[in-house]
């Protein structure tokens, strides 16, 4: 497995503007408000692998009760890795791997022995969000070209290189990701702990206050089914729902609404206290410009 550079190869400049820069789709599509719905899309895409299915179901028993910690711990990484420095980008990544490295098992359906760390799950994960935040950035009105999405696929190689997945097995373009879901695609299936991820991620647990006194329970269900319903044909078949109500062009026009309506809102009350000091950091740069 290859190793996270060390900081100490990197210039004071290049620390500052973290991994990406401000200048990066990465940023563009990581602080949209679509990020939310892919975010959640990739988590169902990624249940669909049994072998990292059964990681997360031995390994996170909490998130089966209590979800929202890891969803907020998996959420500050990405945005760490995207907008904070290489500094603090590395720190979250090292304490990632080193929660990942010492975990193994066997999955009972395909008799793998694995080790939660094995490169093609991470890879698995790593290519379920890249294409799931793309996917709904474009279907909600991201502003982006063809030249724009290969341009992200082929900047988020860093992030899986980061995690330990080597180079050359990351997809650079957005043809090579539709490749690799392609020949991964035998290899999936909907098993039992990945079907009670499906329950629990569409419809979490939460405290009767919560449901009561706040519109938590509403908002989730609101992003959660345009999650489910800009998941590929595939993979809602493989979920047992091929027909969901929702055409493909009216989930393409509520991710757009929802996109829109949060836009609304100014960007200090929208964006994460992490993007907000990002902006700030690099505030100057002229690759804010490019």
């Amino acid at each position: 497995m290859t190793r996270p550079p060390s900081i100490r190869e990197f210039t004071p400049e290049e620390d500052r503007l973290g991994f990406f820069g401000p200048g990066s789709v990465s940023w563009r599509i990581h602080a949209d408000p679509s990020f939310s719905v892919g975010g959640i899309r990739a988590l169902l895409l990624q249940a669909l692998h049994p072998v990292a299915m059964d990681g997360v179901h031995r390994f996170s028993a909490g998130f089966r009760t209590d979800p929202w910690p890891r969803l907020t711990r998996t959420a500050e990484y990405v945005a760490t890795l995207t907008f904070g420095t290489r500094r603090d980008a590395l720190r979250a990544v090292r304490r990632v791997r080193g929660m990942h490295g010492a975990l193994a098992a066997v999955e009972e359906t395909t008799g793998r022995s694995y080790r939660v760390d094995d490169p093609d799950l991470l890879l698995w994960v790593h290519n379920c969000e890249v294409d799931s935040l793309l996917s709904v950035a474009r279907r909600a009105g991201v502003p982006l070209t063809d030249e724009d999405a290969d341009r992200y696929v082929a900047e988020q190689v860093t992030a899986a290189t980061l995690i330990g997945v080597p180079e050359a097995a990351v997809p650079v373009s957005v043809a090579a990701l539709a490749d690799y879901f392609e020949r991964v695609r035998p290899e999936l299936a909907l098993t039992p702990p990945a079907r009670a991820a499906y329950g629990f991620i569409v419809l979490p647990p939460m405290p009767g206050w919560v449901q009561l006194l706040t519109p938590a329970r509403p908002g989730w269900a609101g992003l959660a089914s345009l999650a489910v319903a800009t998941l590929p044909r595939w993979a809602r078949r493989m979920y047992g729902l091929p027909a969901l109500g929702v055409t493909e062009p009216a989930a393409t026009a509520a991710v757009r609404a929802l996109r829109q309506t949060a836009l609304a809102v100014p960007a200090r009350v929208r964006e994460s206290p992490i993007v907000r000091a990002a902006r700030e950091r690099v505030e100057g740069s002229e690759l804010l410009s490019a």
